[in-house]
């Protein structure tokens, strides 16, 4: 089997979003809102932490992801990733 993604990086880019576009799309029924919070909470710290290299590299990657992405509110998800998990700063 051959895999549709060019590097592990973008495999591991899009199973990231795909969780995080579940979490965040919950209802409570599905997912305590807590939990949920503290989900994407650790992910926006995790993101922290990253250099401004993997920073640049993953943003690119996530707006390769928008770009190509058909589904609106998805699009919108993936357009709203960087700001939404510290990958740029408000003010960028």
């Amino acid at each position: 089997m051959t895999s549709s993604y060019p590097s592990l990086t973008h495999a591991l880019a899009e199973a990231l979003v795909d969780v995080l576009w579940f979490v965040d799309g919950c209802e409570d029924q599905q997912m305590d809102p807590d939990d949920a919070v503290k989900v994407l909470e650790g992910v926006a710290h995790l993101v922290s932490t990253l250099s401004n290299d993997q920073r640049q590299e993953l943003l690119a990657l996530v707006g390769e992801m928008a770009a190509a992405e058909t589904n609106p509110a998805r699009r919108e998800f993936l357009e709203e990733f960087p700001e939404g998990f510290g990958l740029i700063d408000d003010a960028s």
